[in-house]
C-alpha cells in the first residue's frame, strides 16, 4: 500500500495518541471538514453492560471519492461511506451501577476490519466482491446449482437468494475458524452461539438455495484455500471440520423433522380457534433448537397463531433463571478475584507478588511417604467487597494475600489446594482456606475469618496433604495417560484440555477414528507398566526458547511463562535438552506448572471409567487412580459375574412367561447399574454388548411363549365357538399383549369372525381386546366396540376401526359382556 492510499483513508482524525509503555504520537494534517464530532452513542465504545470502555476515533472511507465532501454520509448507513477502522481509547471501566471509573492503565484498542480494508485495496464496493469471498460464493453456486451470486440486496434480491449466498459464505468461514480453535457446536456459551450459526447456515442452504444436504461441509476446502496460508491450522484440521459440520447438520435436519411431527400432532389435538401452546413451542425452541421463525411460518401455513404472550413469558422466566445463576456465580467469586483497580493499587503501593515456590517444597521420606515442608508467611493485604482492606472482622469472607505460600493456586488444569492458616502464637485458632486463586501474580487465599485478621499478621500455612497428594497422583497420571494415548492411537493424538482434582482426572484429545475397547485396555496396560517401573519424575525450570527445541515435546497450544517448567518421566531434563536428543520421543515430557509425584509408583493403578465423543474427532476420558481404580476393577468383576449368572439362567430356557419376564427385568436393571457404576470403560462396553444380546434373547423368548400360549387359548375358543360370526368370551391372560395375540390368532384362523375377549386380573382390573372382521367394515368399528364395553366397566379404550384394546373394573364385567353382544348384534 502506498502512503498516498493511507493518506486518503486516514481522513477523519488529525491526531492519534497511543497510551501505553512508551509515548507515540502520529499527526496527520487533513482538512477540518474531514474531522467530524459525534455524540456518545456513535463514538463511545463499550464491550457490554460492564467492563473496559472509552471514546473512539473512527476512520471512514468514501468509495466514490473524487474529492467530494461525504461528511453528511458518515454513520448514516450509506454503502459508499463505510467505517474501516475503529480506535478505542480504553480509559474507563463501566461498573455495575453504571458509573465510569478511570482505568489504572490506558491503551488503544485498534479494531481494523480486514475485509473492509481489502475492499478498499481491491477497489470493490462490497466485502463479498473481494477475493476473500468470491471463491466461496463460486463454490456455493456449484454446490446448489442455482443462479449465480449477483450482489443484490433489499427488494431487488427476489427470494433472498443473494442474502443466502452471503449468509452461508460468512457462516462457513466462522465455523471453520471456530472449530479449528477448539470451539464446537454445543448447548451453552460460545458453543451455543456456534450451534445457532451452523443451523442458520443449514436453513439457508436447504430452504432458500434448495441445496442437497452436505453443501456446507463441501465448502470447507474452499475456505481452507482462502484462509489456510494465514491460518495453517485450517489445513491440518480440514477433515475434522467437515465431519463436525456434517454431523451437526444431520442432527439438525433430524430435529427439524421431529419438530414438524410434533407440530402436526399438536395441531391435530387442538380445539378449533385455539392458539398454539407456548409450552410446546418453547420445548421445540429450547430442546430441539427449532428456529422460532420457522415455528411461526409453519403455523401461519396452517392458519394458526402462536400464543406469543405466553411464549414471551416463558422466555422471560428462562432469562431470569439464567441471570440469577450468573449473579450467584458472580457473587460467589467477587470476594476472591482481584478487580483491575485493586490490582493497580497493589502495584502502585509496591506490594510484591506472592512467592509461591514453596508449593514445590516436598520430599520422599525414608518409608516412601511424602513430607511437605512447613511455610511461614506474612499477610500483606486483605481483599473484600472488591476493595483492598487492612483488616477483616470475624465471620467475614475475604481473600488473603501473603508474601509467600505453599498453597497451589488453581491453574494448568489442576484444582487448587485446601487447608488452613494459623496465626503464630495462636495454636487453637484455625482459618480454613477454601480455595486458592492466582490474580496478576498475587495468590489469593479464600478464607472465612473466624477472628479478626490484619495486614502484618504472621501466619503458619498448612496444606491439606491428603488432598494435595491425591492431586499430585492424578496430575502425574494425566501425563502418563497422555503418553499412553499417543503410544496406542498414534503421534497425531494431541491434548485438547484436561482437569485434575483429588477425586479423578479428565482428559480431552483429538483422534482420527473411534476409540475401541481394545484401545482402552492397551492404554491402561501402558500406564500400568510405567507405574510398575516406578520411574523417577524429573522437574526443572528452563528458558522457554530452549524448552521448545525438545523433540517430541507434548504441549497444549497456549502461552507459557519464561522460564518454563519441564516435567519428564524417567529421563532427566538435562538429557532431553541435549541437542538432537530423541529421549523425549519415548517417554512423557511436557511443559507443566502443576505439582507432581517424585516417582510414578505412587499412582498404583489407573482405570479409565468413561470415554465419550465431545464432537467428531474429539474424545473425553475420565479416569481414577489408586484405591479408586482398584475398587472400579473389583466392581467390574462383580458385575461381570452377575451378567454371567443371568446369561446361564436365560439359556436354561424357562417355559414360564412370568419367570422369563422377571429375567428380562433383571437384564434391564443390570443394564442401568452397568451404565451408571464406576468401572473400567472397556469392561462396561463389553458387558453392555452382552446385556443387549441377553435382552434380545429374553424378548424373543417372551414373544415365543406368548405366541404358544395364545395359540393354545385360541384353539380352545375356536372349538367352543365353532363357525360363529362373533366370539365374545373371557379368557385368562397374563398381559394385554397375550390377550391381543389370542384375538389376532382367532381372527387369523377364522377370517370372517369378529372377536372381543375380556381377561379378569388378580388386581381387580379387566383387560379388553377386540378385532373386527374386514367384512364388517365400515359399519362395525373395533374402537367403538371396545369403548362401549370398557365404559360399562368404568374404564377407557382406544384403537382403530380394525383392532382396539382397553381396560375397566371387574365389578362391571358381566354387564360389559352383555353390552358387547348387544353392540355387535346392532352392527351386523
Amino acid at each position: 500500500m502506498t502512503w498516498r492510499m493511507w493518506a486518503e483513508i486516514l481522513t477523519i482524525t488529525p491526531s492519534l495518541r497511543c497510551w501505553g509503555t512508551g509515548p507515540l504520537e502520529i499527526t496527520l494534517r487533513v482538512p477540518a471538514s474531514h474531522v467530524l464530532p459525534f455524540p456518545l452513542k456513535d463514538n463511545f465504545w463499550e464491550m457490554g453492560d460492564t467492563g473496559p470502555c472509552g471514546p473512539c476515533t473512527e476512520i471512514h472511507y468514501d468509495h466514490v471519492g473524487g474529492g467530494r465532501n461525504a461528511a453528511a454520509l458518515v454513520n448514516q448507513g450509506s454503502p459508499d461511506v463505510v467505517e474501516i477502522w475503529n480506535l478505542v481509547f480504553m480509559q474507563y471501566s463501566r461498573e455495575v451501577e453504571g458509573n465510569l471509573i478511570p482505568l489504572p492503565q490506558h491503551h488503544v484498542d485498534t479494531g481494523m476490519g480486514l475485509e473492509r480494508l481489502v475492499t478498499v485495496l481491491q477497489n470493490k464496493h462490497s466485502n463479498y466482491d473481494t477475493d476473500l469471498f468470491t471463491p466461496i460464493l463460486d463454490a456455493i453456486h456449484k454446490g446448489c446449482g442455482g443462479p449465480r451470486y449477483q450482489g443484490l440486496v433489499g427488494e431487488a434480491d427476489i427470494g433472498a437468494v443473494n442474502m443466502a449466498y452471503r449468509v452461508v459464505a460468512d457462516h462457513v468461514r466462522t465455523l471453520c475458524v471456530c472449530i479449528t480453535d477448539g470451539i464446537y457446536p454445543g448447548l451453552s456459551g460460545a458453543e451455543l452461539v456456534l450451534r445457532r450459526i451452523l443451523r442458520r447456515a443449514v436453513r439457508f442452504c436447504s430452504e432458500v438455495l434448495h441445496a442437497p444436504p452436505g453443501l456446507l461441509a463441501s465448502l470447507v476446502p474452499t475456505v481452507v484455500d482462502v484462509l489456510g496460508d494465514a491460518y495453517p491450522e485450517l489445513r491440518k484440521n480440514t477433515d475434522q471440520i467437515a465431519d463436525i459440520i456434517n454431523e451437526n447438520e444431520a442432527a439438525f435436519l433430524s430435529s427439524l423433522e421431529r419438530g414438524r411431527r410434533i407440530i402436526e400432532r399438536t395441531v391435530q389435538q387442538m380445539e378449533p380457534s385455539m392458539d398454539f401452546p407456548a409450552e410446546v413451542a418453547w420445548s421445540l425452541y429450547g430442546n430441539l433448537g427449532f428456529p422460532l421463525d420457522l415455528i411461526d411460518l409453519m403455523l401461519e401455513e396452517k392458519g394458526i397463531r402462536l400464543d406469543s404472550a405466553a411464549f414471551d413469558e416463558l422466555a422471560l422466566e428462562d432469562a431470569k433463571r439464567k441471570a440469577h445463576g450468573l449473579q450467584a456465580r458472580q457473587l460467589e467469586g467477587e470476594n476472591v478475584y482481584l478487580d483491575v483497580h485493586s490490582l493497580a493499587q497493589l502495584h502502585s503501593n509496591n506490594v510484591p507478588v506472592t512467592d509461591d515456590s514453596p508449593k514445590y517444597a516436598y520430599t520422599l521420606g525414608q518409608h516412601g511417604q511424602y513430607e511437605f515442608s512447613p511455610c511461614q508467611a506474612t499477610i500483606l493485604m486483605l481483599y473484600r467487597d472488591q476493595s483492598l482492606q487492612e483488616e477483616v472482622g470475624a465471620g467475614q469472607h475475604c481473600g488473603v494475600i501473603l508474601d509467600r505460600t505453599n498453597f497451589y493456586a488453581e491453574q494448568g488444569g489442576q484444582a487448587s489446594d485446601r487447608g488452613y492458616l494459623m496465626r503464630l502464637g495462636q495454636q487453637d485458632t484455625l482459618f480454613p482456606v477454601e480455595s486458592v486463586h492466582l490474580c496478576g501474580g498475587y495468590v489469593i487465599h479464600e478464607v472465612t475469618a473466624v477472628e479478626t485478621l490484619r495486614a502484618g499478621d504472621q501466619v503458619q500455612l498448612f496444606v491439606d496433604e491428603a488432598q494435595r497428594l491425591a492431586c499430585m497422583i492424578n496430575h502425574t497420571a494425566t501425563h502418563l495417560l497422555s503418553f499412553a494415548l499417543r503410544h496406542i492411537l498414534g503421534d497425531n493424538t494431541e491434548q485438547q484440555g484436561s482437569h485434575v482434582t483429588a477425586e479423578r482426572l479428565r482428559f480431552d484429545f483429538n483422534t482420527k477414528g473411534p476409540v475401541t475397547m481394545e484401545h482402552l485396555q492397551q492404554v491402561e496396560q501402558v500406564v500400568q507398566e510405567v507405574i510398575k517401573r516406578n520411574e523417577v519424575v524429573h522437574m526443572a525450570e528452563v528458558p522457554l526458547t530452549l524448552a521448545r527445541r525438545v523433540q517430541g515435546l507434548r504441549t497444549v497450544d497456549e502461552e507459557y511463562p519464561d522460564p518454563v517448567r519441564i516435567v519428564s518421566l524417567g529421563v532427566p531434563v538435562e538429557s532431553v535438552l541435549i541437542h538432537d536428543s530423541e529421549a523425549a520421543m519415548h517417554t512423557s515430557v511436557e511443559l507443566c506448572c502443576g505439582t507432581h509425584l517424585l516417582q510414578t509408583g505412587a499412582v498404583e493403578d489407573l482405570a479409565i471409567i468413561s470415554e465419550r465423543q465431545l464432537a467428531k474427532g474429539i474424545s473425553r476420558v475420565i479416569a481414577v487412580t489408586g484405591g479408586q481404580a482398584k475398587q472400579a476393577r473389583e466392581v467390574g468383576q462383580y458385575l461381570a459375574m452377575e451378567v454371567d449368572s443371568l446369561s446361564i439362567r436365560l439359556k436354561q430356557g424357562s417355559t414360564s412367561i412370568p419367570e422369563v419376564q422377571n429375567l428380562s427385568r433383571e437384564v434391564g436393571q443390570l443394564t442401568k447399574v452397568v451404565a451408571s457404576t464406576a468401572m473400567p470403560q472397556w469392561q462396561r462396553k463389553e458387558l453392555q454388548t452382552i446385556l443387549k444380546a441377553l435382552q434380545r434373547t429374553a424378548n424373543t423368548a417372551i414373544k415365543k411363549l406368548e405366541m404358544q400360549q395364545a395359540a393354545e387359548k385360541a384353539q380352545s375358543l375356536l372349538a367352543k365357538h365353532c363357525n360363529q360370526p362373533v366370539i365374545i368370551d373371557t379368557v385368562p391372560a397374563d398381559s394385554p399383549s397375550i390377550l391381543m395375540k389370542v384375538v389376532n390368532h382367532l381372527c387369523d384362523k377364522s377370517p370372517g369372525t369378529s372377536v372381543l375377549l375380556l381377561s379378569p386380573q388378580a388386581s381387580g382390573e379387566v383387560l379388553c381386546a377386540c378385532q373386527v372382521s374386514k367384512n364388517c367394515l365400515p359399519m362395525f368399528s373395533a374402537a367403538d366396540w371396545a369403548t362401549a364395553v370398557c365404559t360399562q366397566m368404568e374404564g377407557k379404550a382406544g384403537g382403530s376401526c380394525v383392532v382396539a384394546k382397553g381396560s375397566g373394573n371387574a365389578k362391571g364385567m358381566q354387564g360389559a359382556l352383555t353390552t358387547a353382544l348387544a353392540f355387535a348384534q346392532s352392527k351386523l
